[in-house]
């Protein structure tokens, strides 16, 4: 199935790196014109530079959408660009493994702020610009650890949770829109952060060995999965979340 994103605008946080980067590239192939947006300036401007060497266009706005002063601040200089854009994708996140009882209040916020108040910040500035066009896309980045987990990641669970329900939550409210909002929940995939146990031979071949698919998900299986919800085709599909794990939570 060919996509087809040509006259679409898309908004994309965590868009330096990894899925979020995955996303930029696979939506600009589809003709979507990308708002990249991510605190470093450096690899915003590198995967610009890696979307318009493919034909793509794409623009960096510097931001910490944590913060309500910048995300009001970003959303100005987006629509200024490209008007209202119709897609958006909350991808920014952090994790911090450790146990619940040695985590500071500081660094529980923290990591619940990246992925959910972040989510709740960019939604709200840019949802009145989608209602009313007849058509809108809103993608949630949330994990596998929404719905199983693994000790020491009590922050990142609950955060990835509570997204969930503000994306149910958000469907339910703008589907008279035309407006549908998802979630994709990623389990292993080979990006930087998974690195060092990639890159361990022993580890590597028993995390695998462990896994029904036996390898790495690809970032750009990320990638054809949000175009494809962002497509006309999945105009139906709202309110849910899409794991795509090889299997993981089925075991």
């Amino acid at each position: 199935m060919q996509i087809d994103l040509k006259r679409r605008s898309a908004v994309i946080t965590g868009g330096s790196r990894g899925l979020g980067e995955a996303m930029a590239k696979a939506l600009a192939g589809a003709g979507a014109q990308i708002a990249l947006v991510a605190r470093d300036r450096s690899r915003l401007a590198k995967v610009r530079d890696e979307i318009a060497t493919q034909g793509g266009e794409a623009e960096i706005f510097v931001a910490d959408v944590t913060q309500e002063n910048e995300v009001a601040s970003l959303a100005e200089k987006i629509k200024a660009r490209f008007c209202s854009p119709q897609i958006l994708i909350n991808s920014a996140g952090i994790n911090i493994r450790k146990n619940l009882v040695d985590f500071t209040l500081e660094e529980f916020r923290s990591v619940v702020d990246a992925s959910l108040t972040s989510t709740f910040l960019m939604c709200r500035a840019f949802v009145p610009g989608m209602k009313g066009t007849g058509y809108g896309r809103i993608l949630n980045l949330s994990s596998i650890m929404s719905h199983v987990s693994l000790a020491g990641r009590a922050a990142y669970s609950s955060a990835k949770a509570g997204l969930l329900g503000l994306t149910r939550a958000l469907a339910l409210e703008l589907a008279a829109e035309s407006i549908t909002v998802n979630g994709i929940s990623p389990g292993p995939i080979a990006t930087d952060m998974n690195l060092a146990l990639i890159n361990n031979a022993e580890a590597n071949a028993q995390f695998l060995a462990s896994l029904p698919i036996g390898r790495w998900g690809k970032a750009e299986e990320i990638g054809a999965l949000a175009c494809y919800l962002c497509s006309d085709a999945a105009a139906f599909i709202t309110g849910t979340d899409i794991l795509i794990d090889g299997g993981w939570t089925a075991r």
